[in-house]
């Protein structure tokens, strides 16, 4: 029977979130599954980032706002009070409400241990004036089994709460005037006597923020809704 070190370490609930539509973080997967045996440290920092990354995109998708700004245990915060977890018909009932509020305390727990650990023993956390400890494969996977069942779950229900969304991977060529927007705040990305539109460099390399910042841009498109014109109405009404 191999140690740890022997056995490929696969995140299944990360994979099936990547097959059900949360495509950019399979990047994020693979380097974990490696980085579990090859680099156990670096492993932490993936941890993090793969989590931040699943929380945005739900985010996002569900129309929820939040800050740029905001660190993981508060996008995971947001994240999970946005899914209904109790069904309509035990919501009248407070013992229910109480022990599923206890297991959802125990995830957000887990999240903060992961932030913790990223920062006392990541391979690309911030300095420190002191020596950090240097954790095995065993300790890399405790963090990583985390993450991805935390990641598997939230996308899962997220699904299935979401049924009208699409599961096809985005396209470039599905947001014309988004694409426009950026090239021309931006200047052309020049190699040699090659150019690139900032757009396609965006889509192609950095995935993760051009569907967020094509969020914001739809929220920035969409006409605001006049709350005088009832109050209006009625007025003119009375002095019909």
């Amino acid at each position: 029977m191999g140690d740890a070190t022997t056995i490929p370490f696969v995140m299944h609930g990360a994979r099936t979130a990547i097959a059900g539509g949360l495509f950019h973080i399979e990047t994020q997967v693979a380097a974990i599954e490696l980085a579990v045996n090859k680099d156990p440290s670096l492993a932490f920092d993936l941890a993090k980032t793969l989590i931040e990354s699943a929380c945005r995109t739900i985010l996002t998708e569900r129309s929820i706002a939040y800050e740029p700004g905001d660190d993981l245990p508060k996008l995971f915060k947001k994240a999970s009070n946005s899914h209904p977890f109790l069904p309509v018909s035990e919501s009248a009932k407070s013992d229910v409400r109480k022990s599923l509020a206890q297991t959802l305390g125990g995830l957000h727990t887990a999240v903060q241990g992961v932030c913790e650990l990223r920062n006392k023993c990541g391979f690309a956390s911030h300095g420190s004036d002191s020596e950090r400890p240097a954790l095995e494969t065993i300790q890399a996977m405790l963090v990583a089994e985390t993450a991805d069942a935390i990641v598997g779950f939230l996308h899962r229900v997220h699904r299935q709460d979401r049924p009208q969304l699409t599961h096809s991977a985005p396209k470039y060529e599905d947001s014309p005037e988004f694409n426009q927007r950026i090239d021309e705040l931006h200047e052309k990305v020049r190699i040699f006597e090659e150019e690139f539109a900032p757009s396609k460099v965006l889509f192609e390399l950095a995935p993760e923020p051009y569907r967020l910042y094509f969020g914001e841009f739809k929220s920035e498109s969409e006409p605001e809704s006049n709350d005088d014109a009832p109050a209006a109405t009625n007025a003119n009404e009375k002095n019909s």
